[in-house]
């Protein structure tokens, strides 16, 4: 549903009189002209390390070097695109088109709980989640029952912020006063103010939230809130997760700290007690990049919504055809 093509940016009005400090000078200082911590740049958070610690390193924080070296290649067979399709799957992409990266030496990009494992969900969420898979993998009545992936509207929050195997890259850009974050994966584009102005009470919700952010010492933090509660969606295939986007009542915590010229440690908390039976904490490295970012061309390229549509309706006339052949 991806067609890579390389951008021409499109500068939002509040990015116009951005300055993209790239030169070396205000580099070695590691600070904008205007003071604040530089984390501008393009950055990838591309890796093969999965959101939650495999059963296999149950109890196991990190790898040693040696074991990394030695399960990498094996992952990286695992979830290769080159292998062959399942029976009566058409199949998809092929090793060409992805850009997943290596393990890391974390065995799970969630640090908190210590177990390295999502928490459980309430019952609510839990029932509200298998509600919403079953109508995801069923064929589905009408476009409401594909995730917003799928749809092509957002992965959401903190699902933007996730590598998976393809387009995980960032294009950071600070002027004074706001720090904006271009997301590859379905052009979001997140545009954070730095003020202590204190969140809408009401306000309109929004599928990224609304986000504020403020420096602690050479620290951004951003709090977002006011998630729009029907983006509230958690799909993954694999080890990847498609959707993961918070609801109304979510709570999301950043952190993005600059701790070497190619190096930049992002964690985030989730805080939802509608949700989550405690909050958690993913640590997630991004790693500085050379390469252009694309355009994600996804409406363009989205047969597959409406093919599969259109396939669930002449499956239903097929079956009712049937239906009528056989009284």
């Amino acid at each position: 549903m991806s067609s890579r093509v390389r951008m021409a940016l499109t500068v939002l009005p509040v990015i116009a009189g951005m300055v993209w400090s790239g030169g070396a000078s205000v580099a070695a200082q590691g600070l904008t002209p205007w003071g604040d911590p530089d984390l501008q740049g393009m950055w990838t958070n591309t890796t093969t390390t999965p959101m939650e610690r495999p059963e296999d390193l149950a109890g196991q924080a990190t790898l040693t070097e040696e074991e990394r070296a030695v399960r990498d290649p094996e992952v990286q067979a695992e979830v290769s695109f080159d292998r062959p399709p399942t029976p009566g799957n058409v199949g998809g992409y092929n090793e060409f088109w992805v850009e997943r990266g290596n393990l890391i030496r974390q065995t799970s990009l969630i640090v908190d709980p210590p177990d390295g494992r999502l928490p459980a969900l309430t019952p609510g969420a839990e029932r509200q989640r298998n509600e919403f898979l079953a109508r995801w993998v069923a064929p589905p009545s009408s476009w409401e029952d594909m995730n917003l992936y799928d749809r092509c509207i957002t992965r959401g929050l903190p699902g933007a912020m996730i590598p998976g195997f393809y387009n995980h890259n960032y294009l950071i850009l600070q002027t004074p006063g706001y720090v904006v974050m271009q997301v590859e994966m379905i052009h979001d584009t997140r545009i954070i103010p730095l003020d202590t102005s204190e969140h809408p009470r009401s306000g309109i919700p929004q599928w990224l939230g609304d986000s504020r952010g403020y420096w602690d010492g050479d620290t951004l933090v951003v709090e977002t809130r006011n998630f729009a509660a029907k983006g509230e969606q958690r799909t993954n295939i694999g080890r990847f997760f498609l959707t993961f986007s918070g609801g109304e009542h979510a709570r999301l915590v950043e952190r993005f700290t600059r701790i070497g010229d190619d190096r930049l440690d992002y964690r985030f908390t989730v805080i939802d007690p509608t949700v989550d039976t405690r909050s958690w904490t993913a640590s997630i490295p991004m790693q500085k990049s050379e390469d252009a970012l694309f355009e994600y061309a996804c409406h363009e390229g989205n047969y597959a919504l409406g093919n599969i549509l259109a396939g669930a309706r002449a499956d239903e006339r097929a079956a009712a055809v049937g239906e009528q052949q056989s009284r």
